[in-house]
C-alpha cells in the first residue's frame, strides 16, 4: 500500500486553522485521506488528526516536519508526524498472569497488530515460555526493593538500545519508576481493573464480590507519576449479578481487560490518541 503521513495536532483555537494545515497539503499535492477534529471550549483548544497519502506529495519524508514549522510557530502548535511505514517498537511487560500476553501476541500473529514486538520483559520467569512460543527474545529482570534502581536502568538501557518507542504493561505487577516514565512520556500503557479507588489491593474482584457489585470493567491508560491516574484511553465494563461467583467475576474481568488493552494499543500505534494535560482525545 501507498504510504501515508499522519499529522497530530493541538493549539489554541482560531479562525483559519483547518485552511491553513489542509492548504499545505494541498499546495504539496497530496490527497487527504482521513480529517477529523475536535474543539474544546472550556480550554480554547484546537485538536486535530490529518493523514495523507504520499504517493505523489512533492516533499520528501524528512523535509515535511521543517516545513510545517513556519504554521506551527504562527499558531502556537505542538504537533506530531508519523508515517504508516515506520512501524512502532513495542516491548510488553509482564509478570505472572498471561491473558493479556498471550491475546496481544496472538493478535500480533494474526497480522491484526501492525507493530514489531522484539522483545517482551518480565520480573519472573513464568512466562518466558509465552515467548518462546512465539519466537521472542525473553528478559528476566528479578526485581527486589535493593536493585529496582538498578534493574530500571538496565532495563530502560535495553529498550533505547532496541530502538522501542512504546511500552505494554500487560498486566506487569511493578510500580515504574519516574526514570522510566520520563524515557517514555505517554507510551507507556497499562491496564488494570476499573474498580479503583474502591477496591485496592491484592484481590479487587473478591472486594467487588463482596460488596455485591453490578458493574465490573477495565481500564487501560498511559503511565505518569500519579499511579493509576495517567491520562484514560479506553474503558469499558460489564454487567454481572448476584449469580457470579468470585472465579465467573475474575474470567470476566480478564476479558474485558485482553480487550480494552488491545484497543487502546490500537489506537495508539494507529496515531489516533493526543493527550492533553491529563486528559486524551480519542478520534475514531
Amino acid at each position: 500500500m501507498t504510504d501515508t503521513a499522519t499529522l497530530l495536532i493541538h493549539c489554541p483555537d482560531r479562525p483559519g486553522l483547518v485552511h491553513d494545515v489542509t492548504g499545505f497539503i494541498f499546495s504539496h499535492r497530496g490527497n487527504i485521506i482521513d480529517l477529523q477534529q475536535h474543539i474544546d471550549p472550556e480550554a480554547d483548544a484546537f485538536f486535530m488528526r490529518l493523514e495523507w497519502s504520499l504517493e505523489n506529495f512533492t516533499l520528501e519524508k524528512s523535509e515535511i516536519y521543517d516545513r510545517l514549522q513556519p504554521m506551527a510557530r504562527r499558531h502556537e502548535m505542538q504537533m506530531r508526524l508519523h508515517f504508516a511505514s515506520q512501524r512502532k517498537r513495542i516491548a510488553l511487560f509482564v509478570t505472572k498472569e498471561n491473558h493479556c500476553l498471550y491475546d496481544l501476541l496472538a493478535r500480533h500473529e494474526a497480522g491484526d497488530l501492525p507493530v514489531d514486538i522484539p522483545l517482551i520483559v518480565a520480573n519472573h520467569e513464568t512466562l518466558r515460555p509465552a515467548a518462546e512460543r512465539f519466537g521472542i527474545p525473553f528478559y528476566h529482570f528479578p526485581i527486589t526493593k535493593d536493585n529496582k534502581a538498578a534493574q530500571e536502568a538496565e532495563q530502560i538501557e535495553l529498550l533505547k538500545r532496541e530502538k522501542i518507542d512504546t511500552v505494554v504493561l500487560a498486566r506487569y505487577m511493578q510500580i515504574i519508576s519516574p526514570a522510566m516514565i520520563e524515557a517514555f512520556p505517554n507510551q507507556i500503557l497499562n491496564i488494570h481493573h476499573s474498580f479503583l479507588p474502591a477496591f485496592v489491593g491484592a484481590k479487587p474482584y473478591h472486594q467487588a464480590h463482596v460488596r455485591g457489585v453490578k458493574i465490573i470493567g477495565a481500564t487501560s491508560h498511559y503511565v505518569t507519576a500519579d499511579l493509576d491516574e495517567g491520562p484514560i484511553i479506553h474503558q469499558d465494563v460489564m454487567r454481572v449479578s448476584h449469580e457470579d461467583s468470585v472465579l465467573d467475576l475474575v474470567r470476566l474481568g480478564r476479558d474485558l481487560e485482553k480487550t480494552v488493552l488491545a484497543k487502546a494499543l490500537w489506537w495508539h500505534v494507529r496515531d489516533q490518541v493526543l493527550v492533553y494535560r491529563n486528559k486524551t482525545v480519542v478520534f475514531d
